[in-house]
């Protein structure tokens, strides 16, 4: 197969910046991407009263995980049966997140104190739906970081049939650092999730945290099954259109298949190349207009491109055009396409 790994390269889940308008760029950018949803709370799908807002998206997205927040088994396991009807590749379960609000209602990061708990959580999620669980954690919170105390998490978790875990490997302090502190002050302990792969060679593991070049992404995937991207995703987008090529490649034709190959590869799987920075944004453009149809205000879906053109000759003048005149009456998507003729980039 040409993807035999599909959760080589991840986006991470990122509150008011991966929406569905995001992801829908993303995959302009890259067609291989396992994309992630916004955690959204059981909460918020259960006793809301528009699911459409919490998980509608593009069919272009697949494959796509919808990541929930939530600490309560059963709640979880509705929400699961929810995913499968708008029929998600996956659902995460969020062990990661150290924010005030997400500690109020017992989830995210403060559920690795209670790991009997997170396995129960992630056993009744399997037990609810026929897509694969998988889940999101921190190395640890607090003074609770011993690299044990993560091997006992993991250890509990996978004895339920999880086989998919992504280790954001910094700790989480509850307390005294903010949700933007605890992104960056905690050190990053690559080395206890390369020993989790060791310890657990069967399980997929993906590494979360600090990942910004596509040759640390290399780097790390001569040990680990996989890596999530996060904030560098949204502020240099374009740096996900190699991943393709990179990771994704076509293999090269075998002499029995020779019939379905072209210059080497198989001729169906030749559409590797990246798009240039002005295809995206002229196919961007295109989902602006339908967008704005359907009542979306333009600034909230040009916000996500202004890491497109990073470190392109003109960059700072095509942020300029869409923040000074995307909240503006009688523009649409040819703001974009003028914005981006302030670029001296492909």
């Amino acid at each position: 197969m040409l993807n035999e790994n599909p959760r080589k390269v991840s986006l991470a889940p990122m509150l008011d910046w991966t929406d569905k308008h995001f992801r829908y760029l993303l995959r302009l950018v890259s067609k291989n991407i396992w994309l992630y949803s916004e955690m959204v709370t059981t909460g918020a799908i259960l006793h809301g009263n528009n699911l459409e807002r919490f998980l509608s998206y593009n069919e272009v997205e697949h494959p796509i995980t919808l990541q929930l927040g939530g600490s309560v088994p059963e709640e979880l396991a509705s929400c699961c049966q929810l995913a499968q009807d708008y029929a998600y590749d996956e659902v995460n379960l969020n062990v990661g997140c150290p924010s005030d609000r997400v500690q109020s209602g017992r989830f995210g990061a403060c559920l690795m104190a209670t790991p009997e708990l997170v396995a129960e959580c992630i056993a009744a999620m399997i037990d609810s739906v026929d897509i694969p669980i998988s889940i999101k954690t921190r190395i640890g919170i607090d003074h609770e970081d011993h690299y044990d105390q993560l091997q006992s998490l993991v250890e509990k978790v996978s004895s339920t049939g999880c086989q998919y875990f992504t280790i954001h490997a910094r700790k989480a302090w509850l307390e005294g650092l903010s949700p933007k502190e605890n992104r960056d002050i905690p050190p990053l302990r690559y080395d206890f999730v390369y020993q989790l792969k060791k310890d657990f060679p069967d399980l997929h593991i993906s590494l979360n945290g600090g990942i910004k070049t596509l040759s640390e992404m290399q780097q790390h995937l001569k040990q680990l099954d996989g890596v999530m991207i996060g904030r560098e995703a949204y502020h240099n987008t374009y740096l996900m259109a190699e991943i393709d090529q990179l990771f994704f490649s076509p293999p090269e034709c075998k002499p029995e298949c020779k019939p379905e190959c072209k210059d080497g590869y198989h001729a169906e799987q030749i559409s590797t190349r990246p798009r240039s920075r002005k295809q995206i944004i002229n196919a961007y453009a295109d989902y602006i207009e339908q967008e704005m149809t359907k009542g979306v205000p333009l600034m909230q879906l040009t916000r996500h491109v202004l890491g497109l053109m990073h470190s392109c000759p003109g960059s700072k003048g095509f942020r300029r055009m869409l923040s000074e005149n995307a909240y503006k009456k009688g523009f649409g998507a040819e703001l974009l396409i003028r914005a981006a003729e302030e670029v001296d980039c492909d």
